[in-house]
Parts: structure tokens; C-alpha cells; sequence
């Protein structure tokens, strides 16, 4: 194991499984892990997220949006326990707005595994359960200028550049851009 998340507690349920990650449901449980992640400054500041404390991630888990894990299953052989306790948090996606908008999707890793494709994995299979769950013609994801890792993951599946919000929110001490992107359903299905 790599022993970046936090041990104890049963998985949520599986959702999405890929070669090497797997997409779980956020449980209460699930909370401390999201909570001292999210206060790291090299998650933090590429999300533009405030500090929260634990209330607020406690909202974040019971909140409208599907939220799940990124997981490590250490146990690779096929028909595993769904239930098994052999797996590793290493960050969240979640799916914003789907049941009135265009689904957004939004991600981390913990950066203890940065650079190792896990991250273009989870958000493909993320993608693939917005189309097959929700009738909506796209899908669409943000990342700031500064942020060259997440805009190359999005535009490596496919997501075109669709506008850019200048000046849109201040952090780390300065304000920065956002960029928008959007993949259609069409798109996504011709890639296959």
C-alpha cells in the first residue's frame, strides 16, 4: 500500500472499476480522508478551495452531487469481494449539476501519486458513468491557466477548450484564469 489514505472503514460501494483504479461511493467514513487531503496546500491551491472543517466536509459527503473515491484495489484478482477491505483512498471526482444542468466534473489526487495516470484513468471512468447514468448531451470540467497537469488530462479524453473566465478567482495570492471545457456525448462514444 502506498499509505497516503487513511486506513479503517469499509469502502463504499463500487461503482466504476478500471485496470488499475476503482470508483467507490464517499461514505462518512470516508470524510477524514477528504477533509485532511483537502487541507493539503498542494491539492488545495490548484482547487481554489478555502480550508474547511469537518461540518463542511460532512455537507460535501451528504451533498446533492455524486461524490466518490478514487481507490487502489490491492487484491488483483478478478471476482474479488465487492465488500473487500483491501484498498487504498488516493483522491475524489466528483459530479456537479447533473440533475438540472450540464453534468461537471471536478478531481484530485493526493499528490503522493501524481504523474502516474491514475488520474486520467478515474476521470474517464467517471465519464463513462455521467453518459451511461444521466441524459445529457456533454460533459464539462474547469481548471485554471495555471494548472498545465489537469487541463493536459482533460484534453488527452477528448475535452475541447470552450471559453475562458479572466481574472476569475484569486489564489494563492493572485488572480488567475479559468478555463472551460466540454466534451460531447458523440465525442466521447467515437473515441470508444
Amino acid at each position: 500500500m502506498l499509505g497516503v489514505g487513511l486506513a479503517g472503514g469499509m469502502p463504499g460501494a463500487l461503482v466504476r472499476e478500471g485496470e488499475r483504479v476503482t470508483l467507490r461511493t464517499a461514505e462518512s467514513e470516508d470524510v477524514p480522508f477528504v477533509q485532511r487531503a483537502g487541507a493539503n496546500p498542494e491539492i488545495r491551491y490548484p482547487l481554489g478551495t478555502p480550508l474547511q472543517n469537518r461540518d463542511d466536509y460532512e455537507d460535501w459527503a451528504d451533498g446533492d452531487a455524486d461524490r466518490l473515491l478514487v481507490c487502489l484495489e490491492d487484491d488483483p484478482r478478478p471476482g474479488r469481494p465487492e465488500d473487500g477491505d483491501d484498498f487504498e483512498r488516493i483522491g475524489a471526482v466528483s459530479v456537479e449539476d447533473a440533475d438540472w444542468r450540464r453534468p461537471e466534473l471536478g478531481y484530485w489526487l493526493v499528490p503522493e501519486v501524481h504523474g502516474e495516470g491514475y488520474g486520467g484513468e478515474a476521470v474517464a471512468l467517471v465519464v463513462d458513468y455521467v453518459f451511461r447514468t444521466y441524459d445529457h448531451p456533454a460533459v464539462g470540467a474547469v481548471a485554471y491557466d495555471f494548472n498545465d497537469a489537469s487541463r493536459g488530462l482533460l484534453e488527452s479524453l477528448g475535452f475541447e477548450q470552450e471559453g475562458r473566465v479572466r481574472r476569475d478567482r484569486f489564489i494563492d495570492g493572485e488572480y488567475v484564469d479559468t478555463v472551460v471545457y466540454g466534451l460531447l456525448r458523440e465525442e466521447w462514444r467515437d473515441r470508444e
